[in-house]
């Protein structure tokens, strides 16, 4: 009876904590900590490009696309990833991006719930800041990098799906 009502304590406590870790999250479009209209504008369009993991792409920034994914022991990731994913059954992937024409601040924008990691010049590069919400329909999560005019590489992992929508885009 005893392990009965600690088992049953120790649920609640996990649900009650859970459930106080989602409430305290932001909910909604005009919750994030900076403006993401034109990148939820675009993830929610019909036309973006699709590519696979591990792509080279040509593209000049700013730019979208949606990468397919592939489940995370199979994504050969140049690094591992910063944040160790919350589940193996997760997919992940990178793209490798084209030199931005100058230094700067740039935020990688996406559409669902996932783990960014900048990788330039062979070493991973700190985000500056993060933004995300729940319940903004294209749009989860957005995450500031400052770049070095040099090719990099977006890592992503811990998403749930086999694909995921992604903007580049300058400050």
């Amino acid at each position: 009876m005893r392990s009965l009502l600690i088992a049953l304590t120790l649920c609640l406590t996990i649900c009650f904590g859970t459930a106080q870790a989602l409430a305290q999250e932001p909910s909604g479009c005009d919750k994030f900590k900076w403006p993401l209209d034109k990148e939820r504008a675009t993830l929610t369009g019909s036309d973006l490009p699709k590519v696979a993991s591990g792509s080279r792409i040509d593209w000049r920034l700013p730019f979208a696309t949606i990468v397919s994914l592939v489940p995370l022991a199979d994504a050969n990731l140049p690094l591992a990833p910063e944040r160790t994913p919350k589940s193996n059954a997760s997919f992940a992937g990178f793209i490798q991006s084209p030199a931005p024409a100058k230094a700067a601040t740039y935020k990688i924008t996406l559409s669902s719930e996932g783990w960014i990691d900048v990788v330039q010049d062979g070493r991973r590069v700190q985000s500056l800041t993060s933004t995300g919400v729940r319940g903004c329909d294209g749009v989860r999560k957005s995450v500031k990098f400052e770049l070095a005019p040099a090719p990099f590489t977006v890592q992503l992992s811990d998403i749930e799906a086999d694909s995921v929508g992604l903007v580049i885009s300058s400050e």
